[in-house]
């Protein structure tokens, strides 16, 4: 079976295998890592196993800090403005898609001054707006965007250039498939439920002169500064998405790191959007310089075709490629642990489809 599911996502068999004969005892203690204390010594290598391997997998510099936290990316729609901005004070967006407009909306709601400098819902978020085309309030807090819109399958093809205000970037649905240049950010955060693990966990990675600026009254659970002081421990972590996060960091050190990662994950899309764009049957709505590595939408000439193509691909072994509701059709999601097999398998089948249907 071929998961193209937008999250949680396929995981990486090898990673499944060891998860699963380490099940019932872990390391010979004979308890899963499931029953462990948080606050005990084995749990806690494996926490500083999971956070060393990742500031070495994303080349993570030490001036920052890398915490483990609960809520998921969404969680921190709401704790970054709470993290980096008074009440009142403004904050810059930029509004590609559906997971931009929710992060803008939870900024006003925590009483922020949204200044969204760039909008892109003209083009139905089939656009990323021009490098240069927008300008950032020189009084901003942050400038907030999301690289990849796993909805409309939208991706910048660029690092905004945000000058000396803090970029915060939700990349909930690009960690870790490809290098990353950290030290262009102020703030990178995602949920794990894509490349690094089942739902349940985010990853926060904030420059270190960017923690003791909460506001007072913020809940010691969503204060940064806190929770790295406490080791991202000051409550019950999610303990199996932690040590589940360490196998997968393995495992992607195991085939290359992020750079072998990066050149398989360019080579699945590009075979994808190739065949796509070589068919009159299929299209890709998202404009060419824009479309993401990692979600890829696309619509059949007739969409009253849809649920057979969906029952076929079902019967074959590809399965959750329904489009998100919001936008229809379908969605193909080619995360770091899709083998490029699977991606041969669904053009395969494409084909046939085109070919007896068309």
């Amino acid at each position: 079976m071929y998961n193209f599911s937008a999250g949680p996502a396929q995981l990486p068999l090898p990673v499944l295998e060891q998860a699963a004969a380490e099940l019932t005892d872990w390391q010979g203690s004979g308890m899963s890592v499931l029953e462990v204390s948080h606050r005990g010594k084995d749990f806690v290598a494996c926490a500083a196993d999971a956070e060393s391997a990742f500031r070495r997998v994303a080349n993570v510099p030490s001036n920052y800090r890398i915490l483990f936290l609960a809520g998921g990316a969404t969680g921190q729609f709401s704790a970054i403005p709470m993290n980096l901005a008074a009440r009142g004070a403004t904050a810059a967006y930029l509004n590609t898609g559906q997971w931009s407009k929710k992060a803008i909306k939870e900024a006003g709601r925590q009483g922020v001054d949204v200044r969204v400098v760039a909008d892109e819902s003209a083009s139905a978020y089939t656009t990323t707006p021009e490098p240069g085309s927008f300008t950032v309030p020189v009084d901003a807090a942050y400038l907030h965007y999301t690289p990849n819109e796993t909805i409309g399958g939208v991706e910048f093809p660029y690092i905004p250039d945000a000058g000396d205000v803090p970029l915060v970037a939700d990349f909930s649905s690009t960690y870790l498939s490809r290098p990353i240049d950290v030290e262009r950010f102020g703030v990178i955060y995602g949920g794990a439920q894509k490349n690094l693990g089942p739902a349940g966990l985010a990853i926060v990675v904030v420059r270190e002169d960017l923690l003791g600026r909460a506001r007072e009254d913020v809940p010691a659970i969503w204060d940064w500064k806190v929770m790295a002081e406490a080791d991202s421990m000051l409550n019950t972590p999610p303990t199996f998405s932690i040590y589940l996060l360490g196998l997968i960091l393995h495992w992607i050190e195991s085939t290359g790191g992020l750079e072998a990662m990066g050149e398989r994950n360019c080579a699945k899309a590009e075979r994808l959007y190739a065949a796509i764009d070589a068919s009159d049957f299929y299209n890709n709505p998202v404009q060419a310089r824009s479309r993401s590595w990692m979600n890829i939408p696309f619509t059949l000439a007739d969409p009253a075709l849809d649920a057979d193509f969906l029952a076929g691909a079902d019967a074959v072994g590809l399965t959750n490629l329904k489009g998100h509701r919001s936008v229809g059709g379908m969605r193909a999601s080619i995360y770091n642990a899709m083998p490029a097999d699977g991606v041969t398998a669904l053009i395969d089948y494409m084909t046939e489809f085109e070919r007896t249907r068309a």
